[in-house]
């Protein structure tokens, strides 16, 4: 092998030093950018094609910088520039704010808001676009005064608006967020709309598609092929798609023409990513909103209590913060502590207080459980009203989130559980498949004839899930179609789909339904809503469970008295004097949420504190624990306004085989928590770990 001469090392370094650096994000579990050569085309946007160890990746180039901090002759060259127009400057500045305040790799917020085939350095095949049929003669739908009020507040908005659209189940958002839409294509400008769950999707893309024959409509969630993800990603960036409409990921949308972005059912979890880049579509959306000077709409009929509270008049009272306006305890909250009853006033509240086809909206009864017996888990009340129902040729649902069969079986005997091996919880009996199942790894194994432990014959399913109500409401009701809707019957789109043709096209007498029903859906001919099994969520440890419920009743009740029809809601519960219920009755959010809010208020919880979780998770309790203690005792070096909490082990401590601590950390200032955790991050990454060891920051939290 022939060596390079002096002259030759010499002209390769001189050519080494004139190419611009590039200082790359990827998607590796570091908090830090890759420097490499660039060559010519590469600007900040750019996507490229580097070597990295043994094999190549997808990255973004953030920066061009003269040198680097690396030695030269370490410097490797790109490998290629995807031919992809650079990503925008404003696209960037959102993902370095994400990175920013989630604590979070910016490498690993690029690869996430990049779709599947860009991840991958691929370019999806050019698709024919169809041909444009003649917009069909569409006959607009009167509005009632408060949508029109609402609309005229939307579009005259100039610069960043933040507007919470508070109206209750069938009082007509959609419409107003579609008359929005409508004045933001008029002008030649894009919109965007998220929804929190990929099966509201489809129903809400054929509403759109209807009105907006001629517009481009880019569908972004996890359920859309990887080519038709990453065509809609790059119609937006080119500006070929008028309207986007998808789940959370969809925030990430690059769209040159921004006019007005849509947050639909805004208070449900589903916005908040709960593994990897733990971030809210909400909050994000909303910073996204005012980094580009646009309206924002956020639309409930049960706003969250942190959005909720920014839209009631009020000056803070204590507390940090920068004062710029936001969504939740999130990213743009500044200061969320005002006087008692009063709110931050940073946004504007546009109220639907009648439904948009009926007059009332459904008659909501408590059925006091300690005075009847029940009958196989329903009450003579419910029981009535079911028939009457079938009588009349009119359909029913009965409500109950939890699927399964029953949730254990156990042995009286000796008092074995079906315990998961893998996880600090049970298995659930699924008596249709003969399996008992977790529903938080999907371990599965048979249903044993007899007691593993004793061998006692006589085991029971204890407790009830949709399965067994679906069985028992089969029993007593055989000449009725019973239709059964939870994530076992709708395991896949397609049968989803052919679930909602069922009912909707008369098929199905009783639903039998957990929170899968609850949302968007119209059944004209649903008159009944019945609530089984709501009470254990009133004195759940987690202090947002009565506005989940609160939520979720409000919701699921909505789905009765949607056309002409008039609805009824029927809730079985030991506690019918408990505020939250009588609150339902009197279908009264805003006096259900003031009372939320005192609480939290006195007893120190958002949005009047601001909180982040270090969690860690190992093959064994304590090493998770001592992590955590020697994270604590960095933290407390820090020192600065924060609140440490103790380590201690989560309440589902055991998942997949991994044991789970966490570290609460939380402070009256954003400005002053955000400080902290950048600073306790970098001293995190410095830290010794066992090797099966792993953890991560989860910045306003939902779960615990």
């Amino acid at each position: 092998m022939q060596l390079p001469s002096k002259s030759e090392v010499k002209s390769r370094f001189m050519s080494q030093a004139l190419d611009p650096v590039l200082r790359v994000a990827l998607d590796v579990p570091l908090p830090r950018l890759f420097d490499y050569l660039g060559g010519a085309g590469a600007v900040p946007g750019s996507l490229v094609r580097v070597p990295f160890g043994k094999t190549s990746k997808t990255g973004v180039v953030v920066a061009v910088a003269a040198h680097s901090e690396q030695p030269a002759a370490k410097l490797k060259a790109i490998e290629a520039v995807l031919d992809v127009p650079p990503l925008p400057a404003d696209w960037l500045a959102l993902c370095e704010f994400v990175s920013r305040y989630y604590q979070h790799p910016l490498g690993g917020v690029t690869g996430m808001a990049l779709p599947p085939l860009l991840r991958q350095g691929k370019l999806p095949r050019v698709k024919k676009s169809a041909a444009v049929s003649p917009a069909p003669t569409f006959s607009l739908p009167v509005l009632l005064e408060e949508q029109a009020t609402a609309v005229a507040a939307i579009t005259g908005a100039h610069g960043f608006a933040p507007f919470l659209l508070h109206g209750i189940t069938g009082s007509g958002k959609t419409e107003v967020y579609l008359r929005a839409i409508a004045a933001v294509l008029e002008r030649g400008g894009q919109a965007m709309m998220l929804v929190p769950e990929i099966a509201l999707t489809p129903q809400l893309e054929g509403r759109v598609a209807a009105r907006f024959p001629r517009a481009r409509i880019a569908i972004a969630h996890s359920g859309v092929a990887d080519a038709g993800r990453t065509r809609g990603f790059l119609d937006a960036h080119a500006g070929r798609a008028d309207i986007v409409l998808g789940t959370r990921l969809a925030v990430f949308m690059p769209l040159p023409r921004l006019q007005l972005i849509v947050i639909d059912e805004e208070h449900d979890g589903s916005f908040k990513q709960q593994d990897g880049l733990r971030y809210s579509a909400r909050d994000v959306a909303v910073f996204r909103a005012k980094q580009r000077q646009v309206p924002i709409v956020l639309g409930s009929a049960t706003p969250s209590l942190e959005t909720f509270h920014h839209a009631q008049p009020g000056l803070p009272s204590r507390g940090g913060g920068s004062g710029s306006p936001r969504s939740g305890s999130g990213p743009l909250n500044g200061s969320a502590l005002g006087r008692p009853g009063g709110g931050t006033g940073r946004y504007r509240l546009l109220e639907l207080t009648r439904r948009a086809v009926a007059e009332a909206p459904p008659t909501v009864r408590v059925v006091d459980t300690r005075r009847e017996k029940l009958q196989d888990g329903m009450s003579v009340a419910l029981i009535k009203a079911m028939s009457e129902r079938l009588q009349r040729n009119e359909q029913s649902l009965i409500f109950l989130n939890r699927r399964g069969y029953a949730p254990v079986l156990a042995c009286p005997a000796c008092g074995w559980i079906s315990g998961c091996r893998r996880c600090a919880a049970n298995l659930v009996v699924h008596l249709a498949d003969q399996r008992l199942r977790c529903h938080h790894c999907g371990l599965e194994a048979g249903i044993p004839r007899a007691c593993p432990d004793c061998g006692n014959a006589d085991i029971h399913p204890f407790g009830r899930g949709t399965q067994r109500l679906e069985a028992t409401i089969n029993e007593r009701f055989p000449e009725a179609r019973v239709l059964r809707i939870d994530r076992d019957s709708a395991s896949t789109p397609t049968k989803w789909a052919a679930l909602l043709d069922a009912i909707h096209a008369g098929e199905a007498d009783i639903l039998v339904g957990t929170q899968m029903l609850a949302k968007g859906h119209d059944f004209p001919k649903l008159t009944l809503v019945g609530v089984v099994g709501a009470d254990a969520a009133l004195f759940a440890a987690d202090f947002r469970a009565p506005e989940r419920l609160f939520a979720q009743l409000m919701q699921v009740g909505g789905r009765s008295g949607r056309a002409e029809l008039a609805g009824e809601v029927l809730i079985q519960t030991e506690y019918p004097s408990h505020p939250l219920y009588q609150a339902l009755i009197a279908h009264d959010y805003a006096a259900f949420a003031a009372a939320q809010l005192d609480e939290r208020e006195q007893a120190g919880f958002p949005p009047y504190v601001f909180q982040a979780l270090l969690r860690a998770e190992a093959g064994q309790l304590d090493a998770a624990l001592t992590f955590l203690g020697a994270a604590r005792d960095a933290a407390v070096l820090l020192g600065g306004g924060i609140t440490l909490y103790d380590p201690v082990p989560m309440r589902l401590f055991r998942k997949m085989t991994l044991e789970r601590g966490q570290l609460l950390v939380e402070s009256a200032s954003r400005p002053a928590l955000q400080a902290f955790l950048a600073a306790w991050s970098a001293r995190l990454y410095q830290l010794k770990t066992p090797r099966d060891l792993r953890w991560h920051l989860d910045v306003d939290p939902l779960e615990f």
